[in-house]
């Protein structure tokens, strides 16, 4: 009787384990980083910046309102215009809010700070691409290009510079060394910026980011270096800087990568009323054929929503049929839709 109460135990732990895993996971991960959106004051600004400095490509000019759309961004009253620019085989979002306006970037705002995000965009020669951001008056965010130190091993050889756009968003220009970097960014065609390798985001932590990242949306861990000394601390512009840093993928597109602070661990968090209409809000566009499978494993996991749950975009004039918005445990806003922008990767 022992051994069948056992058993008969041992098989309903099985079962509420399965079903809990089961609750908690989709049944696929996502397929692709499809692109990076970020949320400017003047559109045509900053598409003329983004075209003109650092040679995107603008391939779709689109412009949205209505009750779907603002259960999507949990924005009420909205009027978005959406530019959709190319660089490579890579994709940036910029959308201005015609109404409502959002709030500016702070001013005192630093690279440590949990709002902070950026692009890498990959240069096949740093001495020329810094000396054309000069030619454009560009503003700074790091002292100068820098070169990371050789003891470093997943690290050393890369040359980085951290530099803003006319609203103060984060960019980064990085060459990579020989051996390091995907084959793509060595190639030598006559391009001086050549794609996006990823975006980068501080996180507060970790482990708890890569629950997110990892075990709700499927993305898989490319690398990890923990960097320090006086080479990061002028990149990043902060005093003392010593980050671990964590890169994750998903089958096809841009990375993302985490920055923790170890130190200083002064860094601010997103303010929590953050919407999409303000300056400092990115946001990371996923494909997946069924975004409704994440809705409810995202729900299970007490993961905030930005938008009201999966929302049927009929017009799909923004390329998406249906998405919804989350956040991660820092606030950093991801889209997990389905639609014409992942018809490359299915």
């Amino acid at each position: 009787m022992r051994a069948h109460t056992t058993a008969t135990f041992a098989l309903a732990l099985c079962a509420l384990v399965a079903a809990v895993c089961s609750a908690a996971t989709p049944t696929a991960p996502v397929s692709s980083v499809d692109s990076v959106a970020l949320t400017v004051s003047d559109l045509d600004r900053a598409v003329d910046f983004y075209s003109k400095v650092l040679t995107f490509e603008k391939v779709a000019d689109r412009e949205v309102s209505g009750e779907a759309y603002e259960h999507l961004f949990g924005v009420f009253g909205l009027r978005v215009r959406s530019v959709r620019m190319r660089l490579g085989d890579e994709y940036l979002e910029l959308q201005q809010f015609l109404p409502p306006r959002g709030r500016p970037i702070p001013l005192d705002s630093r690279s440590n700070d949990r709002w902070f995000q950026h692009v890498a965009i990959i240069v096949s020669d740093m001495t020329a691409a810094y000396a054309r951001l000069r030619t454009f008056n560009v503003e700074h965010a790091s002292s100068g290009p820098q070169r990371l130190p050789d003891w470093n091993p997943n690290a050393g050889g890369i040359e980085a510079f951290y530099f803003r756009d006319p609203d103060g968003h984060n960019l980064e220009v990085l060459q990579f060394p020989a051996g390091k970097g995907a084959g793509k960014w060595h190639a030598r065609d006559g391009r001086l910026f050549l794609g996006i390798d990823h975006t980068a985001i501080v996180v507060a932590d970790t482990d708890a980011s890569l629950h997110f990242y990892r075990d709700l949306l499927g993305m898989r861990i490319a690398g990890a270096s923990e960097n320090y000394g006086t080479e990061q601390e002028h990149l990043n512009n902060v005093f003392g800087a010593h980050l671990r840093i964590t890169a994750l993928r998903a089958a096809h597109g841009p990375g993302i990568e985490f920055l923790e602070y170890l130190a200083p661990r002064s860094g601010r968090p997103l303010p929590p009323d953050t919407l999409p209409d303000d300056l400092w809000y990115w946001q990371v566009n996923f494909c997946s054929a069924a975004p409704s499978a994440f809705e409810s494993a995202l729900r299970d996991s007490h993961v905030p929503l930005l938008s009201a749950g999966t929302i049927e975009l009929g017009d799909a004039q923004l390329g998406w049929r249906k998405g919804l918005l989350t956040r991660d445990p820092d606030g950093h806003a991801s889209l997990i839709g389905e639609g014409q922008p992942c018809s490359k990767t299915s």
